[in-house]
């Protein structure tokens, strides 16, 4: 989505204009509702803003509930329903996820209260930025390579530290449908060394969007290319039935000296396995040894639930 810097740092996907819905090809919500949506929305930004100040001086568990509490009502905002699929491990975790919107932040926490690890233009979006800033998020600077150890260093002490840290390691954004727009190089492997340096489990995240009346993909979601991100708001708030799915894959257990290459593969692949609209995930939990990805052993997990949020 940006030049000037080494590809390590600015992957791409496959995605053209194409990939996106045509305006007035699908129906739109009313210009009432969008704006009663548009309200909505920025209430929750606001009341964000505030929670943020606060969410420090909270007891741990608190913390999380207000957080999840707040995400989950943020997408109801935007008149998505979230459908969230298995549970994730009680203690802190490495979160990893496909990319495909702006919308999969609030989507994810809703799940996982987490930090998140973020580009470091996010902080000058408005408001955005503030509430990303406020809620610890961990940026990183695509345009210095060089600081990419210092970024693994503040992921890994956030990890130790018991916090739970959300990444989504393709790096950038695609349209979440078809295979041939996936990010080339998959999933980054650097911050995967966070999980191993601190022992940390991997938890892998499929999230997806779909149409709630045909059960279709829908790309009304996917933030691609030169668009703006007001644009890409203005789209979801009109479009009708729109739902998103987080599904919890098996949880990643990298044993001592797990290569992060090997890591950052096998929970790609754990996310791509995961049904992306239906059904309850099927991968067993796994421990990535130091080996190549295949070698993995079977681990105890919590038994998969569904939960539906309906807008």
């Amino acid at each position: 989505m940006s030049v000037g810097a080494p590809d390590l740092w600015l992957p791409a996907s496959g995605c053209y204009p194409a990939c996106l819905p045509v305006d007035g090809a699908v129906p739109a919500v009313s210009a009432a509702r969008q704006a009663a949506r548009l309200l909505a929305v920025l209430g929750m930004l606001l009341l964000g803003v505030g929670m943020a100040a606060v969410l420090p001086v909270l007891p741990v568990r608190e913390r999380r509930t207000a957080l999840r509490s707040w995400a989950r009502a943020t997408v109801r905002a935007f008149g998505v329903r979230l459908v969230v699929r298995g549970r994730l491990p009680r203690r802190r975790a490495l979160v990893v996820a496909n990319h495909v919107s702006w919308l999969d932040v609030p989507a994810l926490l809703a799940v996982a209260p987490a930090r998140m690890v973020a580009k470091g233009e996010v902080r000058g979006w408005p408001l955005l930025g503030l509430l990303a800033r406020v809620g610890g998020t961990l940026f990183v600077d695509r345009s210095r390579p060089r600081d990419l150890p210092e970024a693994v260093g503040r992921v890994r002490a956030a990890l130790r530290t018991g916090h739970t840290v959300a990444v989504f390691p393709e790096g950038t954004t695609w349209c979440g449908v078809s295979a041939g727009c996936r990010p080339a190089r998959g999933f980054r492997p650097a911050l995967f060394q966070a999980a191993v340096d601190a022992g940390t489990p991997v938890v892998p995240l499929r999230i997806s969007y779909g149409c709630a009346g045909t059960g279709a993909p829908s790309t009304a979601t996917a933030f691609l290319g030169e668009e703006t991100l007001w644009r890409s708001v203005r789209r979801v708030l009109a479009a009708p039935g729109l739902v998103v799915s987080v599904t919890v894959a098996g949880v990643l257990h990298p044993a001592a000296g797990t290569d992060r290459r090997a890591l950052a593969r096998a929970a790609e692949s754990a996310v791509r396995l995961v049904p992306s609209s239906a059904g309850r995930p099927s991968a067993a939990p796994r421990r990535v040894s130091a080996g190549p990805p295949a070698a993995v052993e079977p681990a105890a997990v919590e038994p998969a639930g569904e939960l539906d949020l309906a807008a």
